[in-house]
C-alpha cells in the first residue's frame, strides 16, 4: 500500500461516497475505486459495503481508519520537517457558519496543503479577501463564483411519526416542536412562511442542531448537506421550495491575489464536474 491509497481510503471513509471522495481528492472515481480494491486485496478484508446511496464502512474499516489516519498525519509531518521556511501569503477567508463539515473540508484542503499560504478564517461579516457565503448574503460590490446549490429539508428524529411521510407540508409542522438555527441565512424567509411560535430550542451551530434533533427535542429545517451525512437523523423533503446557492464572493474593485485566483479556478473546475451521487433520503 502507498500513502496515496491511504488518503483515498480516508476520503471515502469520511464522505461515505466514492464520487464525493474523488471530488475532494481532485481525482477520477475509478482512481478511488482502484485504490480501495488494492487495499482490500492487500489487507485481506472488505473495507466498504456498496449500496445505492454510497458506501458503508465495515468493522475492518473502522479499525483500519485510526491507523491510516495516523500514517497520513505522520507522513505530512515528516514532509514538513525538512522543508525550508518560505515566505507565505496570508489569505483571510470569511466563512458563514452554516456549512456542512464534508464540504468545509473539501473547500479548505486546497488552501491548507499549500506551504506558501497562511490561511486565516474569520466570520462572514468580517473583513476578508474573499468569503464563502450563500448568494443571499452577497453585497452589491462583490462578484460571486457559484459552487453548489442545495435545497432545504426537514431533519427529524428517526422514530418521529412524520418519518412515515415522504414529503412534509407546512400543515404537518404546525403543532410540532421546532429547533431554530440562530445563524440561518434564510431565517427571514422561514419566519414569513411559518406560524409564529416559541421554538423548542435555538441551536448555536449546525452540529448542535443535529444533536438536538437526534435527541428527540424537535425538528429542524436545514440545508440538505447538513443533514444528509448524519446517521442519527432522518431526512424528509418539505413542500416549501426554497434553496440556497453557495459560492465564493470577493470585492469587484480589488483584484484577487494569485493564490485566490488559483483557488477560484480550482473551484470552478470542480463545479463543472458532474456529481452522480444521489442525496440521502
Amino acid at each position: 500500500m502507498d500513502i496515496r491509497e491511504l488518503r483515498y481510503f480516508a476520503a471515502v471513509y469520511h464522505a461515505r461516497n466514492l464520487t464525493a471522495a474523488a471530488r475532494a481528492c481532485f481525482v477520477s472515481q475509478p482512481s478511488i475505486s482502484t485504490a480501495i480494491t488494492n487495499l482490500e486485496a492487500e489487507l485481506g478484508t472488505t473495507l466498504f459495503i456498496r449500496h445505492k446511496k454510497g458506501v458503508a464502512p465495515t468493522a475492518s474499516a473502522e479499525q483500519f481508519h485510526a491507523l491510516a489516519r495516523s500514517i497520513i498525519d505522520q507522513a505530512d509531518a515528516a514532509r514538513g520537517m525538512f522543508r525550508k521556511p518560505s515566505t507565505k501569503t496570508t489569505v483571510t477567508l470569511g466563512m458563514m457558519r452554516t456549512l456542512d463539515v464534508p464540504r468545509t473540508i473539501a473547500l479548505l484542503k486546497p488552501l491548507t496543503v499549500r506551504a506558501d499560504i497562511a490561511l486565516r478564517l474569520v466570520g462572514s461579516d468580517e473583513r476578508a479577501d474573499a468569503r464563502i457565503i450563500s448568494k443571499s448574503m452577497l453585497r452589491t460590490d462583490e462578484h460571486f463564483v457559484a459552487l453548489w446549490s442545495e435545497r432545504y429539508v426537514a431533519a427529524l428524529p428517526p422514530s418521529h411519526p412524520l418519518t412515515l411521510k415522504d414529503k412534509l407540508r407546512a400543515a404537518d409542522l404546525a403543532d410540532v416542536p421546532l429547533i431554530d438555527r440562530c445563524h440561518c441565512e434564510r431565517s427571514e424567509f422561514f419566519s414569513r412562511t411559518a406560524q409564529r411560535r416559541q421554538p423548542a430550542a435555538i441551536a448555536q451551530s449546525e452540529d448542535w442542531a443535529m444533536a438536538l434533533v437526534a435527541a428527540g427535542v424537535g425538528i429542524a429545517i436545514v440545508p440538505e448537506g447538513v443533514a444528509k451525512g448524519n446517521p442519527d437523523v432522518t431526512v424528509r423533503e418539505i413542500e416549501v421550495k426554497v434553496r440556497r446557492e453557495v459560492g465564493l464572493a470577493y470585492r469587484a474593485a480589488a483584484p484577487l491575489a494569485d493564490v485566490l485566483r488559483d483557488f477560484v479556478a480550482q473551484l470552478q473546475k470542480r463545479r463543472r464536474k458532474p456529481d452522480r451521487s444521489r442525496p440521502r433520503r
